[in-house]
């Protein structure tokens, strides 16, 4: 086992942590139904005995209750953060307590303090990763290739870890299957859009105390995420401004009534700026120069870098934090720009931050906790390399949700299922 401290060995008052930690977990446990009918199934036939399970997720209430899923299924886990700022660590601190589960997770760590608990997770020798990100898949391959024949696959759950992982899987460089739940309808259809959307908006209306209406919001990318962002803050009667690289999202956009222009321009008229893209570089020097006083810079990205904060730095005669989890730049012409989450994933790293509402992580973990499973059922039938989560594990799934609400629903007829596999049926 590793010699990095765990979350227990780290807190001063570790079982007021536990207590509190406790507590968020089990409010967001009473609104996952997807998890505990999944709770009810791995307890009963302990699908993960004898598995050990590396993660780097967001640790918090909603993530502690996948962790604990997984090792109530017969799991030894080991987890840390996949972000310096977005753990909690009260919720750490209670997952520690579990006999099965070891947790390193820590808000604020430094760049060297962060790779190092990852490095302790990887030291369990993994038969499973779970990723958020893909900074574990990396690091198992940069450092510990020595597992990767005893790893049978893992999962991903972001957009920038699944685009991560096709580029290394397009350089021949990824050695075991990975299912990229992050494209999966129950993920991509809800967390993305709805998750995203909420979470980020919300967070940032109350980090800053300000309101939406009639500000010029500009939502930088136009995929699932930026999707949810701009109809969201359209709802809360925003002006929305959107920037975009792919024609034919900007031809969306475009369609769906926002205003579509390239970043430059919309540096000028710009309130809010919210960069959704999972690339770097998206707001930068030339753009600050133009933006007007008082601006909200935010990511709903995945790393830190869409603003180029470097430059900002450059630019500034002076910083400060204006409020807390806004840091203000001042402009020689006192001009300020404020960041907020020091450019991290703003919904997840603002000091008051709760990432996405409980139900729609619900379904999103569903969908993890079924591929960890199929991985260790059937994980000899994937070859390395990105896969799409099997459709009957993403409807499945969408079934127990529906169930829960209440929600019945048709089934085609054997003559529909005919007519529609076959090719023969003309006009």
């Amino acid at each position: 086992m590793s010699q990095y401290p765990t979350i227990s060995e780290q807190l001063d008052d570790v079982e007021t942590a536990r207590t509190e930690g406790r507590r968020k977990m089990e409010w967001a446990r009473q609104h996952m139904p997807i998890l505990n009918a999944l709770r009810e199934e791995f307890e009963r036939d302990r699908p993960f005995e004898g598995q050990r399970i590396g993660m780097a997720m967001h640790v918090e209430a909603k993530t502690a209750n996948l962790v604990e899923l997984l090792a109530d299924g017969g799991a030894e886990v080991a987890i840390t953060g996949c972000n310096p700022l977005s753990t909690h660590d009260d919720v750490s601190a209670a997952l520690d307590t579990h006999e099965n589960i070891t947790s390193y997770a820590k808000r604020g760590v430094d760049d060297d303090e962060y790779y190092e608990a990852i490095e302790a997770v990887v030291d369990i020798d993994p038969t499973v990763t779970v990723d958020d990100g893909m900074d574990m898949v990396a690091a198992i391959h940069e450092d510990r290739p020595d597992l990767i024949d005893t790893i049978v696959g893992g999962c991903e759950e972001t957009t920038t870890g699944v685009h991560r992982l096709r580029a290394m899987d397009a350089d021949g460089a990824l050695e075991y299957p990975v299912f990229a739940v992050n494209d999966t309808p129950m993920k991509r259809l809800f967390d993305n859009v709805h998750g995203t959307g909420e979470s980020s908006l919300a967070t940032i209306a109350m980090t800053t105390n300000l309101s939406y209406a009639g500000k010029n919001v500009v939502v930088a990318g136009y995929g699932d995420c930026g999707r949810g962002v701009a109809k969201k803050a359209s709802g809360q009667n925003a002006n929305v401004i959107v920037t975009e690289v792919e024609p034919r999202h900007a031809l969306e956009a475009h369609m769906e009534g926002y205003d579509v222009m390239p970043m430059a321009e919309a540096a000028e008229v710009g309130d809010v700026f919210i960069t959704v893209t999972g690339n770097r570089d998206v707001i930068t020097r030339e753009d600050f120069e133009r933006m007007n006083d008082g601006v909200l810079l935010a990511n709903a990205g995945h790393f830190d870098i869409e603003i180029d904060l470097d430059a900002l730095s450059d630019l500034a005669v002076d910083q400060y934090e204006a409020r807390d989890g806004v840091e203000a730049y001042e402009l020689e012409d006192g001009r300020r720009l404020n960041v907020l989450a020091e450019g991290r994933l703003v919904n997840l790293a603002s000091p008051i931050a709760l990432g996405h509402p409980v139900e729609v992580m619900d379904q999103s973990f569903g969908v993890q906790a079924v591929c960890v499973r199929e991985l260790v059922e059937n994980g000899d039938a994937y070859d390395a390399g990105v896969h799409d989560v099997p459709d009957e594990l993403d409807r499945e799934v969408a079934e127990i949700k529906l169930a829960a609400e209440g929600v019945e629903f048709d089934s085609l007829t054997d003559a529909q299922t005919e007519y529609m596999g076959s090719w023969q049926h003309g006009t």
